[in-house]
């Protein structure tokens, strides 16, 4: 089937410039100035701007074991309303996917109801390096390790262990970042000064910039050494940018670093107002070292914007520093708040395409996608920058029903969202009868 979207303003490659695409099936037929042919359908983008499909390398949709937070079908389906495409999930589900056949299951589950494009990690632990090594880099995102605090035997901690990853696999590893000693010395501490009720307002204290630039800084030193493909996970501090290169292109870096929505919106101050629901880890930390990760980003010494989507029952959130957990949804308000930065003039339109579209597919070597070009797939996204909407609880589509940013305006609303070639998401409807693809790397 033909489709043709007319008169769209593509942002794309470092270019605004208007012109029409042709899509085929699947795939991205033509791109040109004015395409006057017979087609099934057109599409008048005439005041939208149209950008590559949206690439988040980091989200947790807690399937399987942990469904009563979410699933790949709802939060799948909240990312495209959100104009992420295409997605790559942690291995912390129940059970964790430290084995392939556990990792084979979640690729079945993908498939059968993930309305947007999917890949998996890899976990590693202490003690499964045959399974990590066994993995197919066509076929599989990156290896994932949590070297710092985690679910059950997911933290890698034996520094042996790390080496045999680091020098023995040939994919790109992944890593959370948080020294776990540190994190029980700052505890420790909070608790001798606060007793149990230690206040929301110490987590960054305890997940300190220390804890974070220990285990960054031994996870760099491991790449150099073994020269690794390493990509570092939600950069929090401003003191572990200067472990990044801004000197080389993408595409020859082979240490890189993303740093994720909450980390750019959000900062300490704000623990007043939103409590738990802006616990994450890394944490929220200053509002220098939110300023310093902004600035970062725009001097390319962080490569990629991601979420950490990780969605929790509002009933689970509300509960006292410790039993708290970690972690908040935010795939479907990622690129609107990304837009809305734009509109601030903080940051350009094509530079949001860059680190949220183009770097994710680079960094990853994603074959065929994150780009507007002929042969690509159609994985595109309509968005109207002067459409004005307010996050509130009857449009909010995580399963966990709440957002942190309930009561925030964003100035810019996706307005369509193709997943290779079809049409999944118009003007607040959606078309399930496709489901997504698994996506496969060059390498």
């Amino acid at each position: 089937m033909l489709k043709l979207i007319k008169n769209a303003q593509l942002v794309n490659e470092g270019r605004i410039y208007k012109a029409d695409v042709l899509i085929e099936d699947k795939i991205i037929k033509q791109i040109a100035t004015e395409i006057n042919i017979e087609v099934e359908h057109i599409i008048d983008a005439e005041g939208l701007h149209l950008i590559p499909g949206v690439i988040d390398d980091q989200v947790h949709f807690r399937e399987p074991g942990l469904t009563h937070k979410a699933n790949i079908y709802t939060e799948s389906k909240a990312a495209i309303a959100g104009g992420i495409t295409s997605f790559m999930e942690m291995p912390n589900t129940n059970p964790q996917t430290l084995t392939q056949e556990l990792l084979e299951d979640k690729y079945q589950i993908a498939a059968e109801t993930s309305i947007a494009n999917y890949s998996f990690f890899m976990g590693a632990s202490n003690d499964n390096l045959d399974e990590v090594l066994k993995t197919d880099p066509k076929k599989v995102a990156a290896i994932k390790i949590f070297m710092g605090s985690s679910t059950g035997n997911m933290l890698v901690d034996n520094k042996n262990v790390l080496e045999k990853i680091f020098s023995k696999s040939s994919m790109l590893i992944a890593v959370h970042c948080e020294d776990e000693k540190t994190i029980q010395k700052n505890t420790i501490a909070a608790k001798k000064k606060f007793g149990e009720e230690v206040p929301i307002s110490e987590h960054p204290n305890i997940r300190s910039a220390e804890a974070c630039f220990k285990s960054s800084s031994m996870a760099v030193e491991l790449a150099k050494k073994y020269n690794t493909r390493l990509h570092v996970f939600h950069l929090s501090t401003e003191k572990e940018i200067d472990l990044f290169d801004n000197s080389i292109p993408l595409k020859d870096k082979n240490i890189t670093a993303e740093v994720c929505i909450h980390h750019l919106w959000f900062d300490k101050s704000q623990y007043a107002k939103k409590g738990t629901l802006i616990k994450w880890n890394p944490a929220v930390k200053k509002e220098s070292d939110r300023n310093a990760l902004f600035q970062a980003l725009l001097d390319d010494k962080l490569d990629v914007i991601a979420t950490d989507h990780a969605p929790h029952t509002l009933e689970e959130k509300s509960n006292t520093y410790f039993n708290a957990p970690s972690g908040g949804p935010i795939v479907q308000h990622a690129l609107p708040a990304m837009l809305a930065f734009v509109k601030q003039e903080k940051i350009s339109l094509e530079k949001v395409v860059e680190k949220m579209c183009h770097n994710p597919a680079v960094c990853f070597k994603v074959e065929n996608r994150g780009f507007i070009r002929e042969g690509y797939f159609a994985d595109l996204v309509l968005v109207d920058l002067e459409k004005p909407w307010e996050v509130n609880k009857d449009n909010i589509l995580y399963k966990c029903g709440w957002s942190p940013f309930e009561g925030e305006t964003f100035n810019a609303q996706i307005t369509h969202t193709f997943v290779n070639g079809h049409i999944a998401y118009e003007y607040g409807r959606f078309d399930e009868a496709s489901r997504g693809m698994r996506l496969t790397f060059d390498r």
